[in-house]
């Protein structure tokens, strides 16, 4: 408790410290975009001088370092929910600003072959039902795979988490098991496992647990380089995470608002365990004693994000926004006020 009081104190500390200089905006929430956030962020700063301090700490860390007002935008990788909603109390506004696919990442030595799932099995697996590598179960998605007699070991976030509230509401999605039992969000009370924090530190725990399995998302997978499985999608499809499988997921009608969940996808050659990811922000920017030219300068980057940024996404492994997601994204950012007048 002392330990995480004090890096409260440091985060405020630094916050303090980037809001006296101009030219600085503060972000914080979602691990599952990091990857591409510092790239982004890097990238921008290079052109404009503008300095992006962003934190990752997680979409639910994200979401309440925003409700504090202690940041100019929050990360998450789902839309807020009921509760977050209420303590904002305000209108706030949800910017798509990437999709990606959540990756069932495993460390098995000596299993070259890709793994297959479904959705039934995979709750299981993290139910606790299914225990061992060479479950029945298992071997009858993977014939012909040497499966050893390994015991699984289920791995977890620690914190409220946007890729846990993707992969919970992807398992209550395909299982009434899962969702009688435990259900979706971004903290549930999981039946088994081990936890880490962050994206960052499932990663790391895969790789350093033989017989391992979690949910990271997919550049960590790529970036770390470890194995992860192709999942069946409605179609009966055995579909690997890719871009081309996330935009195929992520083909859909917007809503005006922006809020819409991707898993378990009616796309044939839709991986099912996608999600659009936002930036979330106040719709007034006239809080905090803001000044109108550091709202500006932050609605200036989220339109450069959802404009010249998405050309970094590929080369990360994240689906660039659909057209139609650009256009409610622009709409959205257009509604963004500063007493009462549009900021853009």
């Amino acid at each position: 408790m002392k330990k995480l009081v004090y890096l409260s104190l440091l985060l405020l500390s630094a916050i303090t410290i980037a809001h006296a200089q101009d030219n600085t905006i503060m972000g914080a929430g979602s691990s599952f975009d990091n990857p591409l956030f510092s790239k982004m962020f890097s990238e921008y700063n290079k052109k404009t001088n503008v300095r992006v301090n962003y934190q990752s700490i997680g979409s639910g860390g994200g979401i309440q370092q925003l409700i504090s007002k202690t940041v100019d935008f929050g990360a998450s990788d789902a839309p807020l929910n009921d509760e977050q909603a209420q303590k904002i109390g305000v209108p706030a506004l949800h910017i798509p600003v990437t999709a990606g696919a959540v990756a069932i990442s495993y460390n098995l030595p000596g299993v070259k072959t890709q793994l297959k799932f479904t959705g039934d099995v995979l709750a299981e697996i993290f139910l606790g039902n299914i225990t061992k590598w060479n479950d029945a179960k298992i071997a009858a998605l993977n014939k012909g795979v040497a499966l050893p007699a390994m015991p699984i070991v289920v791995l977890h976030r620690a914190e409220g988490s946007g890729t846990t509230n993707i992969f919970t509401t992807y398992l209550s999605s395909v299982s009434a098991d899962w969702k009688n039992k435990v259900g979706k969000g971004g903290a549930v009370n999981w039946p088994t496992g081990l936890a880490a924090k962050g994206t960052e530190g499932v990663a790391g725990l895969i790789t350093q647990t033989p017989g391992g399995i979690g949910y990271i998302e997919l550049a960590y997978a790529l970036q770390n380089k470890i194995a992860y499985a192709t999942i069946e999608n409605k179609a009966h499809k055995y579909i690997a995470p890719s871009i081309a499988s996330t935009t195929a997921a992520a083909n859909v009608e917007m809503p005006a608002d922006g809020k819409i969940w991707l898993t378990n996808t009616d796309a044939k050659d839709g991986y099912p365990i996608a999600s659009f990811s936002w930036v979330i922000i106040y719709k007034e920017q006239n809080y905090n004693s803001r000044s109108a030219a550091s709202a500006k300068q932050m609605l200036t980057l989220l339109w450069w994000m959802i404009h010249d940024g998405q050309k970094l996404s590929t080369a990360l492994n994240y689906a660039p926004l659909p057209a139609k997601a650009v256009k409610v994204g622009e709409k959205i950012l257009k509604s963004a006020t500063y007493n009462g007048k549009a900021i853009i």
